[in-house]
C-alpha cells in the first residue's frame, strides 16, 4: 500500500553555513566596523548581538537573505523581541523543526475533510499518509502545499 511521511526538517549543515556567511558579511561591512556585532548558533537558535536596534534589524535582514539563499524556508523562522540594554542589543531567532501535536491534528483533519481516499496518522513529530493509489497521495500533497499552514513541509519516504 503506497504511503509517504510529512515532516518539517531543517538541514543543519545549511543552517550553519548561512549563519557563517552572515557573520562574514557583518565582519566586512563598513557600517558594522568597530561594533561588537556577532551571530551565534546554538542548536536551532541563532542569537544576534550588536550595539543598536537599527543594526539588529539590519543583521536580521542579512540572516534572512542568507537563509533563503541556502534553501531554508523562512516560514519556519521566528524572530523574538529585541532586548536593548545600555550599549548592547540582542535578539533570538528560533528555527522551528518538527510538527507539533496541534499542527499534526490540523493536517489530519484537513486531509479527512477533503474526502480523499487516504488515511493519515500521527507518528511522533511526523504524519504518515497511506492510500491505495499514488494519485490520491499526490492529491494529498498538493492539498497540504496549498493550505499554507505556516510551517515548511517536506514529503519523505514515498513508497509504492
Amino acid at each position: 500500500m503506497p504511503s509517504f511521511d510529512i515532516v518539517s526538517e531543517v538541514d543543519h549543515h545549511e543552517l550553519a553555513n548561512a549563519v557563517d556567511q552572515a557573520s562574514r558579511e557583518v565582519a566586512t561591512r563598513f557600517d558594522f566596523k568597530g561594533t561588537d556585532s556577532a551571530f551565534e548558533l546554538e542548536g536551532n537558535r541563532v542569537k544576534l548581538r550588536t550595539e543598536s536596534e537599527f543594526q539588529l534589524d539590519q543583521m536580521l535582514d542579512i540572516l534572512y537573505t542568507k537563509l533563503s539563499k541556502r534553501g531554508i524556508d523562512l516560514d519556519g523562522v521566528e524572530a523574538g523581541e529585541p532586548e536593548i540594554l545600555a550599549k548592547t542589543a540582542t535578539r533570538g531567532v528560533d528555527i522551528r523543526e518538527g510538527i507539533d501535536a496541534d499542527m499534526a491534528k490540523k493536517m489530519v483533519k484537513l486531509i479527512k475533510q477533503s474526502k480523499l481516499k487516504v488515511q493519515a496518522s500521527i507518528q511522533g513529530d511526523q504524519v504518515r499518509v497511506t492510500g491505495k493509489k499514488r494519485d490520491d497521495l499526490q492529491a494529498a500533497m498538493a492539498l497540504l502545499r496549498e493550505a499554507e499552514l505556516g510551517l515548511p513541509l517536506q514529503f519523505k519516504n514515498l513508497r509504492d
